[in-house]
């Protein structure tokens, strides 16, 4: 379990994480999301005692970080997958770690076969592409067998074969009751491999709920056909009804349910071919959410046309 109570951090006068409190529990999947510059990488770090924070506190199982007796057992961490010696082979970095912990050389060759490095394990790391360095990062976050797991961006660099296999990965490890903590950019990841997602912006904690839950809460849209486009439009046009009409001529109405638009669409005689509610996908109903708290946003340019190059807008 992490437990992270009224965390703090500043630089100078600027407030990176801002009285920050939530808990992860076992046994799920949760997401850690926000926008760059959240303040995400630093409450991880402060976690692991790697940035002392200004006030409040963070807890791993119930303790200290620091204060841990054999912190590889209690937490495994993907901070970093770049943080090895080149020089060494894949399993070579793993046994140095292992010397270090007391974990026995078998425990290597197992991580090793998990991640799928078992035949490039005495291959020097160096050498390894993106994807093959997230997979040794993720053997040194599982080698001491943690009861939590922290990992940030995992499916980095992943070709869609790792992806899938991470994310079969995390649902097994909550599954046998551990703690698992991910932290990641890709909403369509999330998705479909959190069960609970912790969002925050500007330092500060926005949602604490189920994916279910921030998806229900997001701007859904009631998809309509009929072959009396005109009619059915003005029998739903009202305060607060949004209505656009799609490229296939369907109507998207935002404002009204799928019984009111059915009972409206009754009491004018106008027929219905299609009637179907659509549900806002997790990258939008993040972007609705964070849509106040990002700090880095690019600006729309316009690209001065030549003489044979037509104008054209970038975002």
């Amino acid at each position: 379990m992490i437990d992270i109570q009224g965390l703090t951090r500043r630089y100078g006068d600027k407030t990176v994480v801002d009285d920050l409190t939530f808990h992860v529990q076992p046994g799920v999947v949760t997401g850690f999301l926000g926008p760059n510059g959240a303040g995400k990488s630093t409450t991880m770090r402060m976690l692991l005692g790697l940035e002392a924070p200004d006030a409040g506190h963070a807890t791993v199982n119930g303790r200290d970080y620091r204060t841990l007796p054999a912190p590889v057992h209690e937490i495994g961490v993907l901070l970093d997958a770049g943080a090895r010696h080149p020089g060494r082979s894949a399993r070579d970095h793993l046994l140095s770690l292992a010397a270090t912990h007391r974990i026995p050389a078998r425990r290597v060759d197992a991580v090793l076969e998990l991640v799928g490095l078992t035949d490039v394990a005495r291959k020097r790391s160096g050498a390894f592409s993106l994807g093959m360095g997230q997979r040794l990062g993720i053997a040194s976050a599982l080698l001491g067998d943690p009861k939590t797991v922290m990992l940030d961006e995992p499916v980095n660099g992943l070709d869609p074969e790792g992806i899938r296999w991470i994310r079969e990965l995390l649902r097994g490890l909550a599954d046998e009751g551990r703690t698992v903590f991910v932290s990641s950019h890709l909403m369509s990841e999330m998705a479909l491999t959190a069960d609970h997602l912790i969002v925050i912006g500007r330092g500060r904690l926005i949602a604490d709920l189920s994916v279910a839950d921030l998806v229900a809460r997001s701007t859904t849209s009631v998809r309509v056909r009929t072959p009396r486009t005109a009619e059915l439009r003005l029998a739903l046009a009202g305060e607060d009804v949004s209505i656009t009409t799609g490229t296939d001529g369907a109507l998207d109405v935002v404002g009204l349910t799928l019984p009111q638009i059915g009972d409206r669409a009754f009491t004018a005689g106008v027929p219905v071919h299609e009637l179907t509610l659509q549900q806002a996908s997790l990258e939008q109903a993040y972007m609705e959410l964070t849509g106040d708290a990002v700090e880095y946003q690019g600006a729309a340019t316009t690209v001065t046309a030549t003489p044979d190059q037509p104008k054209s807008r970038a975002a």
